[in-house]
């Protein structure tokens, strides 16, 4: 008689659904600014609309290379197309107008003016006055690391505004597409890259055309893409699966926080006490705060 078969066990989940979502956002957070920061150095080279565009372009040969999105594309509806294409347009125009902004303003104030948005998103789901106090502290830090920067190009100001607002419609978005049946998490930003290079083109294609024959400079913009937005939207999609929408915008928060340390690092733009403090209060805005939404398996639909 056959001895007895040990019964199956059930598949181990991947690294991704291993990692807590938190440590996903922070590593979204540092090369959010890491990548733009090395942007404004090499605007000595290019001007700003064509490293947006660059960024763009090489962004989406990666997701293109790595996800081939156009299989998820022919399996989705009309309404999950309708989004992604709408993200798509909202990437174009969100990194044209940040890259004007930080071309006038320091790094720290854009991604302060930055944070406006997602503030109302966190507000408008609060839920407990634990959330309320963190959403408070929350927008002291970041007012004080805004404070000492509040002046400079109006123009610049209005850039970082026009950011401000297609920010807050990412997080929307993004958060939206994470959850797709068909078009989800990274296929469809993956997708959403693709479409935003063909929008971004007629912006950014004229200042781009001095790097094709600057191997130095379309080396630069490459990395400037892949530390911009490959991997930070990766980090997004991967924490937005298993974050509520209201606890992400909230999280936006460490953004300006991390803006300022990079700021430091790579531009040398030395913080003051009052936007040291103001990182603190960040971060403890962030610990405060409570998440009840339950965690979501990420395993489903992420090819």
């Amino acid at each position: 008689m056959p001895p007895p078969r040990a019964p199956r066990q059930a598949a181990s989940p991947s690294l991704s659904a291993r990692v807590r979502p938190e440590l996903f956002f922070v590593g979204s957070a540092i090369f959010h600014y890491l990548g733009p920061a090395f942007a404004v150095l090499l605007f000595a080279r290019l001007e700003p609309l064509g490293v947006a565009w660059l960024r763009i372009l090489s962004a989406g040969l990666v997701f293109a290379l790595w996800r081939r999105p156009w299989r998820a594309w022919a399996s989705s509806g009309p309404a999950e197309r309708r989004t992604v294409v709408t993200w798509g347009g909202l990437l174009a125009l969100m990194n044209a107008s940040f890259y004007l902004a930080i071309d006038q303003l320091p790094l720290g104030t854009v991604a302060a003016v930055e944070f406006a948005g997602p503030v109302l998103i966190a507000a408008v789901a609060l839920r407990s006055v634990r959330n309320l106090a963190a959403l408070v502290v929350a927008v002291a830090g970041v007012a004080l690391l805004a404070e000492v920067s509040l002046s400079g190009s109006p123009l610049g100001f209005a850039f970082a505004i026009i950011n401000m607002a297609l920010f807050a419609g990412y997080i929307v978005l993004a958060h939206r597409v994470s959850r797709h049946r068909h078009l989800v998490g990274i296929d469809g930003l993956a997708m959403a890259m693709l479409i935003a290079t063909v929008f971004a083109l007629p912006i950014g294609i004229v200042d781009a055309v001095p790097a094709f024959t600057d191997p130095l400079a379309l080396g630069a913009a490459t990395a400037v893409g892949v530390t911009s937005s490959v991997i930070p939207y990766v980090f997004d999609q991967l924490a937005m699966r298993r974050i509520a929408r209201a606890t992400y915008a909230l999280m936006v928060a460490l953004l300006p926080a991390t803006a300022t340390v990079i700021g430091v690092v790579v531009l040398t733009q030395v913080p003051t006490p009052a936007e040291i403090l103001g990182v603190a209060l960040v971060i403890v805005a962030v610990a405060l705060h409570r998440d009840a939404t339950p965690e979501i398996n990420i395993e489903k639909g992420n090819r």
